[in-house]
């Protein structure tokens, strides 16, 4: 009965104004991705659409800061809205990767996919494993300072990635300041997949590391003294690191 209590809480507070601009955030992702795959690689279909969808695309990105200061601000803090405000995050960057992969705007295809591809499984292992924590009567973890990082370097460089700014460049001419504007881009979307890759293997660690405590508290608490001895000196050993 517990358990399900648990897993009930989640669902609590879902029309908050916060949760509600979450949401609002998800559906622009849908938009944004329409009109990022219609405009065709570079803008090469529809220019308009590329411009059209590089605003959606900032719009989407800087909202993130909205519903989280709206949590905050109103005492609006939710387990639903700790889980949906990563998942918006990926279901945006991701999607982006995805498209850009596709329309081969990384110049290397190789590299364009394996870089979506590390995204890919680290942020799918890391949703996967937040289910996995709801599923079982944990609490959800928000997303940690590491992670905001990776996701504001993140969406920088998709972001500088997706203005068309190269629709502002004489035809046949090549300044180097554009030169320099893509190698900006790229430079934060793999120093992203850096912050991106270490964070999630913090947040493995951090679960592993609760689990195992969790269990050990769990046999000091059936009255077995040698468990009890060992988690009290491991708990001094964590505290004076």
């Amino acid at each position: 009965m517990e358990q399900r209590s648990k897993r009930a809480s989640w669902w609590e507070g879902w029309n908050t104004p916060a949760n509600l601009v979450t949401f609002s955030r998800i559906v622009l992702v849908v938009v944004f991705l329409g009109l990022y795959i219609g405009a065709g690689q570079w803008g090469s279909r529809n220019m308009g659409m590329r411009w059209a969808a590089a605003i959606v695309f900032i719009v989407a990105a800087s909202t993130d800061k909205i519903d989280g200061w709206m949590a905050r601000k109103y005492n609006q803090v939710t387990e639903l809205g700790k889980l949906l405000d990563p998942i918006a995050d990926k279901l945006l960057t991701l999607g982006t990767l995805i498209v850009a992969a596709s329309l081969n705007e990384f110049g290397i295809a190789w590299l364009g996919w394996l870089v979506t591809a590390l995204f890919f499984v680290r942020e799918v292992g890391i949703t996967v494993m937040r289910f996995f924590v709801i599923d079982h009567g944990g609490a959800v973890i928000a997303a940690s300072q590491l992670g905001k990082y990776k996701t504001l370097t993140q969406c920088l460089g998709l972001g500088l990635l997706l203005i068309p700014v190269w629709s502002l460049v004489p035809a046949g001419s090549h300044p180097a300041w554009l030169t320099v504007y893509f190698v900006v881009a790229y430079t934060l979307i793999y120093f992203s997949l850096i912050l991106c890759l270490y964070s999630g293997w913090e947040y493995v660690r951090g679960v592993l590391k609760a689990s195992k405590a969790s269990g050990a508290h769990v046999k000091a608490a059936h009255g077995d003294p040698g468990d009890a001895a060992v988690t009290s000196d491991d708990a001094g050993a964590d505290a004076g690191r």
